[in-house]
């Protein structure tokens, strides 16, 4: 059962259990870009899902726009709903609690990187649309992190002979219209966002903050020693930091959109 598991998703609720607004940085970026998508639409979207909605932070953004009546928020994590306001409830997004034809727009904001099940997931949110109802998604894709993954290959390749499991295998924007195209959406699309910061420790810090550390399954236990952390900040300073001293943290940005097909007329 578990032989095509990648992450432990009662560790991605215990991490955003413990996330906290000191590094919602990202989330703000991802959900200021999904509302302009959504308010360049036309369209009005009464019945609205936030999914993966973590404290209510992309309602915010989307509040008043395209006639949105109703706005039910979930999240796997009770800690960080309990933040958000107006309708919500804890939901996870690989066994979605909603019936079939709910609602005119399902929404989702930097969440659904973290579903093991991603086909069957899209599936699910096909069916809680109504016909002609609007799937929206933005989440961290392939080149995200891509500055860390390498240093900590390298770094523990050179220490150990051998490379354990740090960072989430995010999807790659080809690989999305395939299962966009599986459970019956459109082809995605995807945009780079570079953040830089003074030293790799700050980004690590950013990281813990949003609740986007490890959880992979075969990770491995317990804590990174201290000598091939420094070893792995040294490597990043050395190969990516800019004249000014900074060094970039890529974050590539896949946003999924589908529309759900009408019923045909025989």
């Amino acid at each position: 059962m578990t032989d095509h598991l990648i992450f432990n998703r009662n560790r991605v609720r215990q991490h955003r259990d413990r996330a906290d607004a000191k590094g919602d940085f990202l989330l703000k970026e991802i959900a200021a870009r999904l509302a302009d998508r959504l308010g360049d639409m036309t369209r009005k979207f009464p019945q609205a899902l936030d999914l993966g909605a973590h404290n209510g932070l992309l309602a915010e953004y989307i509040k008043g726009k395209n006639g949105i009546e109703m706005l039910v928020q979930s999240d796997l994590s009770a800690k960080m709903i309990a933040q958000a306001k107006g309708w919500r409830l804890v939901a996870d997004e690989e066994l979605l609690p909603f019936a079939e034809n709910s609602f005119d727009l399902v929404i989702s904001a930097g969440s659904l990187h973290w579903v093991n099940d991603v086909p069957g997931t899209l599936i699910q949110i096909n069916r809680a649309l109504k016909p002609g109802g609007l799937f929206l998604a933005m989440l961290p894709g392939g080149g995200t992190l891509k500055e860390l993954r390498q240093s900590f290959e390298q770094t523990e390749m050179n220490a150990s002979g051998g490379i354990s499991p740090r960072i989430s295998p995010f999807i790659d924007v080809r690989d999305g219209g395939s299962l966009l195209q599986r459970a019956g959406f459109e082809l995605p699309d995807s945009e780079t966002l570079t953040v830089y910061y003074e030293h790799p420790l700050k980004l690590l810090h950013d990281l813990r903050h949003m609740g986007e550390t490890n959880a992979l399954l075969k990770s491995r236990k317990g804590f990174t020693p201290c000598s091939l952390m420094m070893l792995m900040v040294d490597y990043y300073l050395r190969q990516f930091s800019d004249a000014h001293g900074r060094i970039p943290a890529t974050f590539e940005l896949v946003t999924l959109t589908g529309v759900k097909p009408q019923p045909k007329i025989v």
